[in-house]
């Protein structure tokens, strides 16, 4: 195996990897989760001065629980359909090959 095929197979594996790393159902469900988890405390620890401006609802617990829900849908979701990065094509690599130049550099 060539040095070029080791660098292409390694970049590959960072590139995957940066993928499922950084994928927006990550970022947006761990966010989820911890503004659910705090407005949930808010709404368990909440007085009776705040539910009667609520009108007798306690919007924080209800809030904060849809928050949760919502954030672990979307970490579930992660989980279940992991990213799946694009591979690259066998036309792009023998074009490479052939004049020796890659796209990277």
């Amino acid at each position: 195996m060539s040095d070029y095929q080791k660098n292409v197979e390694e970049l590959e594996a960072k590139s995957a990897t940066a993928a499922r790393l950084f994928d927006i159902r990550r970022i947006i469900g761990g966010l989820f989760v911890v503004y659910g988890v705090i407005v949930t405390i808010a709404g368990i620890t909440a007085s009776d001065a705040d539910l009667e401006k609520a009108q007798g609802i306690n919007i924080n617990l209800w809030t904060g629980l849809g928050m949760l829900a919502l954030g672990l849908f979307f970490l579930v979701w992660l989980k279940l359909r992991p990213t799946v990065p694009p591979a690259a094509s066998a036309g792009q690599a023998g074009a490479a090959d052939q004049d020796g130049t890659s796209e990277g550099t």
